[in-house]
């Protein structure tokens, strides 16, 4: 089984990210993401067949040495090969931070596969429509329109959580970041 470690936004934050994604299946270009009933995140990290105890026990008390850090959304992006279209966070060394401390308090569990999500390659992203499934004219008609809709936006990323990779994704424990 595949499990990752996704950062999650506050409510207000998670809200309008969700419109956005919404929007693209409401007009019936893509459903994709909405069907995986994932919350809008940032994964932060994903490995193969873990001890979902051990992981849990280790997030918490990865959690509880970290707190709250800003997140301002200021451009859309897309990943063309695999008709994924996102909204992306403006890094800063909180962030960088944060990540590399997580791969660091994870770094034996397997990874193998996962390169993407490693410190020195990660893009971080938080998906909005997913079109592959649905064809190259889906993914040009939602990046337009998630391009006139979208506005940059402020908030924070308030908490941290495992979820199992399955359809659709299963949230297993998440943890509340210091305020």
């Amino acid at each position: 089984m595949q499990y990752a470690i996704e950062l999650y936004y506050d409510k207000e934050t998670e809200q309008k990210l969700y419109t956005l994604a919404k929007r693209v299946a409401d007009e019936k270009l893509s459903k994709k993401f909405l069907e995986w009933k994932t919350r809008p995140h940032l994964t932060l990290a994903c490995y193969n067949d873990v001890d979902e105890e051990k992981c849990i026990l280790r997030l918490r008390k990865f959690a509880s040495r970290q707190r709250q850090m800003p997140a301002y959304i200021g451009s859309v992006g897309m990943f063309p090969d695999t008709g994924t279209i996102f909204a992306s966070p403006v890094m800063n060394e909180s962030m960088y931070r944060f990540h590399r401390e997580l791969h660091e308090c994870f770094k034996d569990f397997d990874t193998v596969g996962w390169e993407w999500y490693r410190p020195d390659r990660w893009v971080p992203h938080c998906t909005l429509a997913l079109t592959k499934e649905d064809g190259e004219d889906a993914f040009y008609k939602a990046s337009d329109l998630i391009l006139h809709e979208f506005r940059k936006m402020s908030g924070s990323f308030a908490s941290i959580g495992l979820v199992k990779i399955t359809f659709p994704v299963e949230e297993i424990f998440t943890v509340e970041l210091e305020a």
